[in-house]
């Protein structure tokens, strides 16, 4: 069976979404905070280099760091203030391990630098639109914090023809991405059409969950008129917010595993990244804050917020109430596929979409038992893998079969440890086989790399030996030469 016959046939999950009462609740700002602890890495690729020094005063969307290579993303002042540190806090990661951070203290004032729209930005090549996108700092606000403007870029040279916006939001208990839609869909309109001028789109599909229908009407209203955006209902689903997924469901197109979504001639984006170019184009702003969902049983006060990128979750938490009894666990990001976080004194990120503290009853966990052969976990997982096989083999040792099953292609969606009778943590160790995986192909290429060099210095004292040889016979031979050369004149001037 092929992977769109297997599309049609059932997949996933339909979990409690958990999204109301925190999605009708009118939108909130938090004020900024004393300080904001805004990290060098908030993106996939290369870390930010700071270009501010301790002790410096910076204005908000001031630059505080800037991009390193071709895959990263600038940094920029959340607030206006004075620069106290720059060094390690903890990340915001199951790990807990440290990760470079500029800390500001506020100044209170929340000022701006001098901002620099664009009047018509329409009137701007491609190229010029995506470098204004780069330089705002701008990434995929859906969770995977891509670059926004190298996907842009990706557009012209891929001949992208179909532009899709993610606005399914299939995780459980998140809602920004729906009050988004709710609050500023013309905003977000704008934002689209200046995403299909970047990529040469002759269209755009924009996908949302049939669960959200004050962000699906808000937004057809936006769009009417404008016959090359789509609003397209999409079932309720999770996770049909998964690129390949929701691809396949507004296009009808498969990605091959080994291929990009441009190579089909699609590329997806966000509803927030669509929004937050538009605040950087129309208005010059730069990325420094975002909306995400507060929720879970121990939340004070669920809701959506606009927050300061680099305020605390504990800071955060506070300002919406503190706790509702005894918070069990805080995950950053939504239930299935966020990370659960040490304590509440790490940063707010660009990538966070929510930060969810949830109750005892909420963590309650059940001991893995043996498997049943249900075949659960193969009806539900989206890609159409062998979740248990590949445990199997995991658990053998033997992670090269687990490639050769389709590891590689796993999104870590959870559905599968979401649906097995018998709780086994299927994802953890998909999870953990990744990151051996990873190590051994990291350990493969500092070897190979090891290897290089060592050939490059054996090459290079042979070369070095073999000049010094020619060298020496060289002066041999002309001091030979000299010599016959002298000994010749002086039998000559003898006769």
């Amino acid at each position: 069976m092929g992977f769109m016959d297997f599309f049609k046939s059932s997949w996933g999950v339909h979990p409690d979404d958990h999204k109301r009462p925190a999605a009708d609740i009118k939108t909130r700002r938090i004020p900024v905070p004393p300080r904001v602890y805004i990290p060098l890495s908030q993106h996939v690729g290369a870390a930010a280099r700071p270009r501010v020094v301790v002790g410096q005063k910076v204005l908000k969307g001031e630059c505080i760091a800037e991009a390193q290579g071709n895959i990263s993303a600038p940094i920029h002042a959340s607030t206006s203030g004075t620069v106290v540190a720059i060094g390690e806090i903890t990340a915001p990661h199951p790990s807990g391990l440290p990760f470079m951070a500029i800390t500001i203290e506020s100044d209170g004032e929340d000022r701006w630098i001098d901002l620099t729209p664009i009047a018509d930005p329409f009137g701007l090549s491609p190229a010029d639109l995506a470098r204004k996108v780069a330089e705002a700092g701008v990434v995929g606000l859906g969770g995977a914090t891509f670059p926004s403007a190298v996907k842009l870029a990706l557009g012209l040279r891929s001949k992208i023809t179909q532009l899709i916006i993610n606005g399914s939001e299939c995780e459980p208990y998140l809602s920004c991405d729906d009050r988004l839609m709710r609050d500023a869909p013309s905003r977000i309109i704008e934002g689209i059409e200046l995403m299909m001028h970047a990529t040469g789109a002759q269209e755009a599909l924009v996908g949302i969950e049939d669960n959200k229908p004050e962000a699906i009407a808000a937004m057809q209203e936006a769009a009417a008129g404008r016959g090359k955006i789509r609003i397209c209902p999409v079932p309720a689903r999770y996770p049909m917010g998964s690129d390949r997924q929701l691809i396949v469901e507004l296009t009808g197109k498969e990605v091959p595993s080994d291929a990009r979504a441009a190579d089909v001639g699609v590329i997806v984006h966000n509803v927030g990244t669509a929004y937050a170019t538009r605040q950087a184009v129309y208005e010059g702003r730069p990325l420094v804050s975002r909306l995400l969902t507060l929720n879970g049983g121990a939340m004070g006060e669920p809701g959506n917020y606009e927050v300061p990128i680099g305020t605390l979750v504990s800071d955060l938490i506070a300002f919406a109430g503190g706790y509702k009894g005894t918070a069990a666990r805080l995950i950053m990001g939504g239930p299935m596929m966020g990370n659960v976080i040490p304590h509440a004194h790490v940063p707010v990120v660009k990538g966070t979409a929510g930060i969810l503290a949830f109750n005892a009853a909420e963590v309650a966990e059940e001991d893995a038992r043996n498997c049943i052969r249900c075949g659960s976990c193969v009806r539900a997982c989206p890609m159409g893998l062998l979740p248990l096989e590949m445990v199997n083999n995991i658990r053998a040792d033997k992670l090269d079969g687990a490639e050769q099953l389709g590891l590689g292609d796993c999104i870590s969606c959870g559905c599968c440890s979401y649906v097995c009778p018998s709780h086994i943590p299927l994802v953890q160790y998909f999870t953990h086989a990744k990151g051996q995986l990873w190590a051994q192909e990291r350990g493969k290429l500092r070897t190979e790399a090891t290897k290089k060099l060592a050939t490059k210095r054996t090459e290079r004292l042979e070369r070095e030996a073999r000049e010094k040889a020619e060298a020496a016979a060289k002066r041999k031979a002309e001091k030979a030469a000299a010599a016959a050369a002298a000994a010749a004149k002086k039998a000559t001037s003898g006769a």
